[in-house]
C-alpha cells in the first residue's frame, strides 16, 4: 500500500487569502487561516515583567485555543510549513507567535513574503524563502509594550478623575490632542473683514465679457486694502469712470506631473475627498481586494498589491505593463519618453515595499463590474487610474495673465485677468488629483487681447469677506497631519480615528471630527499630567526608534528601557497631584429653578448631567441635560432660533433654543464612523417610539438596512463583511457564520 505523500502546510491570516493562495499553490499545498493573532498579552493584567527586561506574558485567547489546536494537527502530519502572513512587522509577530503556539519541533519551517497576491508573486516567494525576521518581530513587540505600559499605568488615573473604563492610548491621545486643539483654534477666531473688487469687462459692446480683480494701486507691489465698505465704496466711485486699458499680456505654458501610485495615507485620504469612505472603511475594501475576490471562472484573485506601504515604489515589470498598456490604449503622445520613478517622502519608508497598484493594469474596472460590489469597484478604480495615471504624459498647461490700467481722477489701478486652459492634457485625460479644501481655479476663457487695447466697464462686483478659521480634521487631513508630523505608521491611521470614535472622545459630523467634552477633558488632564505622552514631537521620536528597531540598529529591551523611567516619574507625580486637583465642573449657564444658585456640567458614571452647583445643600439635577450650538449654524425652522444639542434622559436630541415657547425637536443622529454595507452611507443610532436603542443607515428610507446590535468599526476577520456587537464582550459577523465570545484586539493597541 501506497501511503498518501504528505502535504506542504501554508498559513495565512484570513480564509479569503487562503482560498486564493491554494488555488494558485495547487495540490501539494494545504492552506489555512489564523484568523489574526493567536497570542496576545492578557486582557485583565499588565502581561509585561518591568523587572526583568520588561518580559511579555503571552497567552491564546480561549477562542483562538481551537484555531491553534486545528494548525497544530495540521503541522504534525506536513513535510513543512510556510508561514505567508502579511509582508509587514504585524504579519512577520504572527508568523513567529505561531511558531511559539504550535511547537512545531523539528519540522521544517520557512517564512515566505509576497507583496501581490498574483501566480508569479506567490511562486516565486516560495521559490525564496527565508527565516523569521526577529528584527521586524522585536519593532512590533516593542510597539505592543509601549501601548500596553501607557494604556495601564495612565488609565486608572482617569478611571478616579473622571470615570471607570476610559483609555489612554499612546498615539490615540496625540491625535485627539490635534483634534481638541484645532477646536480651541476655531473658538478663539476672531473673523476680520476684507473686501474685494471685480471688474466685468469687454472688448466692445458686442464682446463677450470677462472678470479682472483689482490688484493694487499702478507701480505698487503692496495689495491693495479694502478693509471696510467706506474703503471700498470710493474705490468703486473712482473706479466707475476711469479708462481701462490692456497694459500687458503674458502667455506662459507650465507641466503639471501626474502624482505617484498611492500609499496608504494617500490611498485613505484621496478615497476621503474622492469617495466619502472614512480611513477604515477603505482599509476594509483594500483588504478585500488585496486578499483575493471571486471572479467567476478565475476563481479568487488578489486584484491590488499589499495596502500597508509607506514607500512609493513600483516593480520594473509593472511600470513596463502600465507603459504598454497607455501605449495601445492612448497611443504614443500619452506616453513619456523613459518610465517615471518617483522619491517617496515618508520619513522611514521601507523601500523594500511597493505602492499600491492594481496587480495588473489590463484588467480594466469595467470587465469586473459584474463581480465586484459598488464600493469594492469605486475603491478598485481610484487605485487603477493612480497607477496608470502616474506613467502617463504630464499635461500642458495654458496660462494667461493680463495686466490692465485703470485711470481714474481719484488715481491709477492695476486689475489682472487670468485663465487656465489644458493645452495637452496627458494623464489628466484619465485622473487629477483631489483637493482638501475648496480652491478657486480661473476657469474663464479670455478673448484675444492685445497691449494699449482699450476695454469698456460692464459693471463692478464689490463683495464683502470674512477670514475663516482652520477648518476642523476631516478622515484625509487628520491622516495628512499623523503623517506629517510623524506619528504612527501605515497600519495605525486607521485604527486611532476609529478608536476615537468608539470611546467618545469625537464624533464625526457632517464629515469632519468634533472633540467631544469627555474628550476634551481627557486630552486636557493628560496634556497637563502627562505633556511627554502626548507630545508630537515625542512621539515621533518613539516612531524613529521603532523604526531603528525594526532595522535591526536597537534592542528592542534598550528602546523600551529609555522610556519607561520617565512614564512611571510621570505616573507617580500625576497620581500625587490629581489627589489634590478637583476637575473643574463647567458652568451650565443656567440657574438653578429651585435656589437659584448657577448649574453646573457633571460627570457621573454614566456620563455627564446638570446639578445645581449648591450641592450637597441644594440636590436638583436637571432633567433637560446640557447643550450646545447645533453645526453648521442649524437655525429651527418654525421660528428662525438657533437650533442646540441636548442631552436627555435616552440620549441626544436637536432642540430649538426658544424653548418652552417653541417646542420644536429632531433626532440628533449618532454617526458610529461605520458604514452601511448596503448602500455604503454611515450607520447612525437611532432611538425608537418605545425608546429602545437600534442602528440603521443614514439615507433611509432610501435604505432600509437596520439592526438591533452595537456595529463595530473592525472588518469580520473571516469574510470582511460588518461585525456587530454579542453579548458584553462578544462579536458576530452579519455576512457569515463567524462569532467570537472575546472581541479581537485592534492590529494597534493605539
Amino acid at each position: 500500500m501506497v501511503r498518501a505523500k504528505a502535504k506542504k502546510l501554508v498559513i495565512v491570516e484570513s480564509p479569503a487569502k487562503a482560498r486564493t493562495v491554494e488555488r494558485i499553490l495547487g495540490a501539494p499545498f494545504l492552506v489555512k487561516a489564523s484568523i489574526g493573532h493567536i497570542r496576545d498579552l492578557p486582557k485583565s493584567q499588565l502581561g509585561v515583567d518591568v523587572d526583568h527586561d520588561f518580559a511579555p506574558h503571552y497567552v491564546i485567547p480561549e477562542e483562538k485555543q481551537k484555531v491553534v489546536t486545528e494548525l497544530s494537527q495540521a503541522a504534525s502530519g506536513a513535510s513543512a510549513i510556510y508561514l505567508a502572513t502579511d509582508p509587514d512587522r504585524e504579519g512577520e509577530a504572527i508568523s513567529w507567535h505561531l511558531v511559539q503556539a504550535m511547537k512545531t519541533g523539528d519540522q521544517p519551517v520557512h517564512r515566505v513574503v509576497f507583496h501581490e497576491i498574483t501566480k508569479d508573486a506567490v511562486e516565486e516567494a516560495f521559490r525564496h524563502p527565508r527565516s523569521i525576521d526577529m528584527s521586524l518581530v522585536d519593532a512590533q513587540q516593542a510597539r505592543r509594550i509601549l501601548d500596553r505600559l501607557v494604556g495601564y499605568r495612565i488609565s486608572p488615573i482617569l478611571w478616579k478623575k473622571v470615570r471607570r473604563g476610559l483609555s489612554a492610548g499612546r498615539v490615540q491621545s496625540v491625535a485627539l490632542r490635534l483634534i481638541v486643539e484645532r477646536e480651541r483654534e476655531i473658538q478663539a477666531f476672531v473673523p476680520i473683514e476684507y473686501w474685494t473688487i471685480k471688474a466685468e469687462l469687454a472688448k466692445g459692446p458686442d464682446s463677450p465679457t470677462f472678470t479682472a480683480l483689482l490688484v493694487s494701486q499702478w507701480g505698487s507691489r503692496k495689495r491693495i486694502s479694502l478693509p471696510d465698505e467706506k474703503v471700498t465704496r470710493s474705490v468703486v466711485e473712482g473706479l466707475q469712470g476711469a479708462q481701462y486699458t490692456v497694459a500687458a499680456v503674458k502667455r506662459q505654458e507650465s507641466k503639471r506631473q501626474p502624482t505617484p501610485p498611492f500609499i496608504t495615507s494617500t490611498l485613505q485620504q484621496e478615497a476621503y475627498r474622492k469617495l466619502g469612505f472614512s480611513a477604515q472603511r477603505t482599509m476594509t475594501l483594500a483588504q478585500q481586494l488585496y486578499e483575493g475576490l471571486p471572479l467567476g471562472d478565475q476563481g479568487s484573485v488578489g486584484l491590488i498589491t499589499y495596502m500597508r506601504t509607506d514607500s512609493t515604489r513600483v516593480s520594473a515589470g509593472a511600470v513596463a505593463e502600465a507603459r504598454d498598456y497607455i501605449a495601445q490604449k492612448y497611443g504614443p503622445d500619452y506616453l513619456p519618453p523613459s518610465a517615471r520613478a518617483f522619491v517617496t517622502k515618508v520619513k522611514g519608508a521601507q523601500e523594500a515595499h511597493e505602492a499600491i497598484r492594481p496587480t495588473s493594469v489590463f484588467r480594466e474596472p469595467d470587465a469586473l463590474k459584474s463581480h465586484l460590489n459598488r464600493d469594492q469597484l469605486r475603491l478598485y478604480q481610484l487605485i487603477w487610474k493612480r497607477m496608470v495615471a502616474s506613467q502617463m504624459a504630464a499635461a500642458v498647461m495654458d496660462n494667461v495673465s493680463v495686466d490692465i490700467k485703470a485711470e481714474a481722477k481719484s488715481g491709477k489701478y492695476l486689475l489682472r485677468a487670468t485663465a487656465l486652459s489644458v493645452k495637452i492634457p496627458g494623464f489628466l485625460a484619465l485622473y487629477s488629483e483631489g483637493k482638501d479644501e475648496e480652491e478657486e481655479d480661473s476657469k474663464q476663457s479670455l478673448p484675444p487681447l492685445a497691449e494699449k487695447e482699450d476695454l469698456s466697464l460692464v459693471k463692478l462686483h464689490p463683495e464683502q469677506h470674512f477670514t475663516k478659521p482652520p477648518a476642523r480634521y476631516t478622515d484625509a487631513t487628520l491622516v495628512k497631519s499623523l503623517e506629517d508630523n510623524g506619528i504612527g505608521r501605515p497600519s495605525t491611521y486607521a485604527p486611532i480615528i476609529a478608536i476615537l470614535q468608539q470611546r467618545d472622545y469625537v464624533t464625526r459630523e457632517e464629515g469632519r471630527f468634533h472633540p467631544t467634552p469627555l474628550g476634551t477633558l481627557i486630552s486636557d488632564l493628560l496634556s497637563q499630567h502627562f505633556p511627554q505622552i502626548v507630545d508630537i514631537g515625542f512621539t515621533a521620536h518613539m516612531e524613529a526608534e521603532l523604526d531603528s528597531v525594526a532595522r535591526g540598529e536597537r534592542p528592542w529591551v534598550k528602546a523600551v528601557g529609555d522610556f519607561y523611567p520617565s512614564l512611571q516619574a510621570a505616573v507617580q507625580k500625576a497620581s500625587a497631584e490629581m489627589e489634590k486637583v478637583k476637575v473643574a465642573d463647567e458652568p451650565a449657564g443656567e440657574d438653578c429653578p429651585e435656589c437659584g444658585r448657577p448649574m453646573v456640567i457633571k460627570r457621573g458614571r454614566y456620563g455627564q448631567f446638570m446639578a445645581c452647583s449648591g450641592f450637597p445643600q441644594c440636590r436638583y439635577k436637571a432633567t433637560a441635560a446640557m447643550e450646545r450650538v447645533a453645526p453648521d449654524g442649524e437655525v429651527c425652522p418654525e421660528c428662525g432660533r438657533p437650533m442646540v444639542i441636548k442631552h436627555g434622559r435616552y440620549g441626544q436630541f436637536i432642540a430649538c433654543s426658544g424653548y418652552p415657547e417653541c417646542r420644536y425637536t429632531k433626532r440628533n443622529e449618532r454617526s458610529l464612523g461605520v458604514v452601511c454595507p448596503q448602500c455604503g452611507g454611515d450607520i447612525v443610532e437611532k432611538v425608537t417610539k418605545k425608546k429602545r436603542h437600534f442602528y440603521g443607515c443614514k439615507n433611509y428610507p432610501q435604505c432600509t438596512f437596520s439592526l438591533w446590535q452595537r456595529p463595530l468599526s473592525d472588518p469580520c476577520p473571516r469574510c470582511g463583511g460588518l461585525l456587530v456587537q454579542q453579548g458584553k464582550n462578544g462579536e458576530r459577523c452579519v455576512a457569515c457564520s463567524y462569532t467570537s465570545q472575546v472581541r479581537e484586539k485592534e492590529r494597534i493597541g493605539a
